[in-house]
């Protein structure tokens, strides 16, 4: 026997067939045990983080106004590879605060989240929210525009602004609209301003430190209409001359084409600005003529209407006449008394006059009476002013202009 297991255990099939049979034991060993790691051995665990997930709320929105409640917050997710990754790209799940059954007041609710997958594990950041529940509330308030007088050009006033619609209706928790002080129309605009502002502009809510309050405004924003006015006054213009005409040329007559202008500037300008000026050269004026001057203004003036205007100069060539031998008459002298001239002896003197030729070709000697005053004089020898009577709008010269007389009492 013993020879014939040896003989057997010698035998090459023998030991294939023993060599197929533990290598099959030995397989099923293994299958059986993976199949049991499957089952037993967990996968490994990974975590994501999903920031700015917007939190829902939930509550009676037509009578109550909740707060405190985050916008958004944020998620860290744990769990396999696989179902994190499928909860991030389709975010099908929900953040919310439940406030169905809320009483009104201060209370601390936990933050939900809902419709995930049980595979993995979820941790909110805030997970609870310290809330106030209020009486919602909705009021009517007069708008009033507010508006930077600092933007104004100089000379520049703001009038009473209006507003379209003037009346907003403000809806919010009680508390806060009864904190409401003022409504504010703001206008984003900007200077310098020297024209009617019109605008959309948005309503601001605030307190009486003037904080902004989280109210609802319908509508958001009115139309406003800022008008501007100008600090004007009409004041004369002023002709200044500067200068003397050319020889040979008399100025006869310059007029203004405006008589007034309108300043514009600061009340206290105003106040102390009497008239503005045009200046004229008439030292170049050789014949009749129509020039544009500007209007000169003073320091602190911003606006002069009419800036520039017209003036006409009207000029005569002038010519000079002598005429000779003019007598001095004497005036004043008391009957007892005779006068003598002595310097000029015979009692006549030169007269020269200058002026436009239309009228000096019509000047005659009897137009000019030459005389001396001897009122108050007692006898002796007198120099004495020669006065002359002339038309107007000439000059005249004379030869010398005084006389040397003589004053002797008449013999009885």
């Amino acid at each position: 026997m013993d020879k014939y297991i040896d003989k057997l255990i010698d035998s090459r099939w023998f030991m294939k067939v023993v060599a197929l049979v533990l290598a099959m034991l030995l397989f099923e060993n293994v299958y059986d045990g993976n199949q049991d790691s499957a089952v037993n051995v967990p996968q490994d665990q990974e975590s994501e983080t999903i920031a700015n997930v917007p939190v829902k709320t939930y509550y009676d929105t037509e009578n109550l106004v909740v707060s405190g409640i985050p916008e958004t917050v944020t998620l860290t997710i744990e769990g396999p590879k696989a179902n994190l990754q499928q909860v991030k790209t389709q975010q099908g799940f929900e953040v919310y605060v439940d406030l169905t059954n809320a009483e009104i007041g201060t209370q601390r609710v936990p933050i939900l989240i809902r419709d995930i997958s049980d595979k993995v594990e979820v941790t909110i950041d805030p997970g609870f929210a310290n809330i106030s529940v209020q009486e919602k509330v909705t009021r009517e308030f007069s708008v009033e525009a507010e508006f930077d007088s600092k933007l104004l050009d100089t000379g520049y006033i703001a009038e009473q602004a209006k507003v379209e619609p003037n009346k907003v209706r403000i809806t919010g928790a009680k508390d806060v609209v009864d904190r409401i002080t003022y409504v504010k129309a703001a206008l984003d605009v900007k200077g310098p301003i020297k024209e009617d502002v019109t605008t959309e502009a948005n309503i601001l809510v605030l307190d009486r430190q003037l904080n902004k309050l989280d109210v609802i405004v319908e509508p958001e924003t009115v139309d406003v209409t800022v008008p501007i006015k100008a600090l004007s006054k009409t004041v004369p213009i002023q002709l200044v001359e500067n200068g003397t005409p050319p020889s040979g040329i008399t100025i006869d007559s310059i007029s203004l084409g405006e008589d007034e202008a309108t300043i514009i500037a600061a009340r206290d300008v105003l106040e102390k600005t009497e008239s503005v000026r045009v200046e004229l050269d008439v030292s170049k004026i050789q014949n009749d003529t129509v020039v544009t001057l500007p209007v000169i203004i003073s320091e602190g003036i911003v606006e002069v209407d009419p800036e520039t205007i017209e003036v006409t100069i009207k000029v005569n060539k002038n010519e000079d006449v002598t005429f000779s031998n003019l007598p001095i008459k004497t005036e004043g002298l008391s009957e007892q008394y005779n006068v003598t001239f002595t310097e000029p002896t015979n009692g006549v003197v030169n007269l020269t006059v200058s002026g436009s030729s239309d009228i000096i070709s019509q000047l005659s000697e009897s137009d000019f009476n030459l005389f001396i005053n001897l009122s108050n004089l007692d006898t002796g020898n007198h120099d004495v002013e020669i006065n002359v009577t002339a038309p107007e709008n000439i000059r005249w010269t004379l030869g010398r202009e005084t006389a040397r007389i003589s004053i002797t009492e008449k013999e009885v």
